[in-house]
């Protein structure tokens, strides 16, 4: 888990044999970015200082941000690591492989390195996702074809949701849950989720380690110094980070580059300093509200779109 002077740390990806940057570059932000050539411009620049984990998802943005990212790779697939993921929400397994190839065609590859269920955050999803015909057989079969090379799942709601899809056996190579010093002590993944995966030998993928939306660092509860190095100090494989701007960008790039573990010591003082203000979840609406939840997942629980929600 070293790093040369000035480089962004390498961590092995589970049992996978794999080594990725301990940083990863999130693609929902990716697809708030105003213009393609910045977007652009923010997927080189991250090449260039050795971020080679590229996350994304089907649905984000309606697919612009695995098009944006598609147009990035251009000529440059093999120096990343990339995911995405298949956003069935419950449908069946032919429905993810449509999918799956939309994502390939829109990324502009042949096979992706990670292919993870995404948002598995609804009580029942673990039953649908390994229901005969599921998307679970769908990541069977994309492993078999060799359009995919590993495999997971993602969720931001309850540590028992995912405790369940962890309890069926399925060989996961990496799992991706909300991981900060928030959550070390509201409904804590940290807690009850990471010690699960790391017993597997699944490479646990950290996110949200500002929250989403970033408003504990707005509201100056902490530093997005203190907020990144707390989620980095964990036993992941590598932390996903929101990036829509060559600011925001430059900021995380210095921070994974001059980066040193928190001490246990450390860790647990900044817990115990943001433990008041975690323990109503304001700052983790994902776990204790529908605000975060995708529109196709909505749709596929039969919620009412948040935009008609607000009309």
């Amino acid at each position: 888990m070293g790093k040369a002077s000035g480089e962004i740390p390498r961590r092995a990806l589970g049992r996978t044999g794999e080594e990725v940057s301990a940083l990863a570059l999130g693609g929902y932000h990716l697809g708030l970015v105003k213009s393609e050539r910045e977007a652009v411009r923010i997927v080189h620049e991250a090449l260039d200082a050795g971020l080679n984990f590229m996350d994304n998802a089907w649905e984000y943005h309606d697919g612009r941000s695995e098009e944006l990212m598609g147009k990035a790779l251009e000529g440059r697939r093999h120096e990343a690591f990339l995911m995405s993921k298949v956003c069935s929400h419950g449908r069946d397994r032919r429905v993810a492989m449509r999918q799956l190839e939309q994502t390939l065609r829109r990324l502009k590859t042949d096979h992706l390195d990670l292919w993870q269920i995404h948002e598995v955050v609804y009580d029942n999803d673990p039953d649908m996702h390994f229901a005969p015909g599921g998307a679970i057989e769908a990541l069977e079969q994309a492993k078999r074809e060799g359009k995919v090379r590993f495999v997971g799942f993602t969720g931001h709601k309850d540590p028992d949701i995912h405790l369940k899809m962890l309890a069926r056996g399925f060989p996961f190579d990496a799992c991706q849950f909300p991981l900060n010093c928030f959550d070390g002590t509201f409904r804590s993944f940290e807690q009850r989720v990471l010690p699960e995966v790391l017993r597997q030998g699944i490479a646990p993928l950290g996110m949200k380690s500002m929250c989403g939306e970033g408003t504990p660092v707005k509201k100056r509860v902490v530093t997005p110094a203190e907020a990144l190095r707390y989620a980095m100090s964990l036993p992941v494989a590598s932390t996903v980070s929101g990036i829509d701007s060559l600011k925001i960008l430059r900021q995380n790039l210095r921070l994974a580059r001059d980066f040193t573990p928190l001490s246990a010591a450390e860790m647990r003082r900044l817990r115990e300093r943001c433990a008041e203000a975690a323990s109503d979840g304001r700052f983790e609406l994902y776990k204790t509200s529908k605000k975060f939840d995708g529109p196709p997942g909505r749709r596929q629980h039969k919620f009412p779109p948040l935009d008609e929600l607000a009309a």
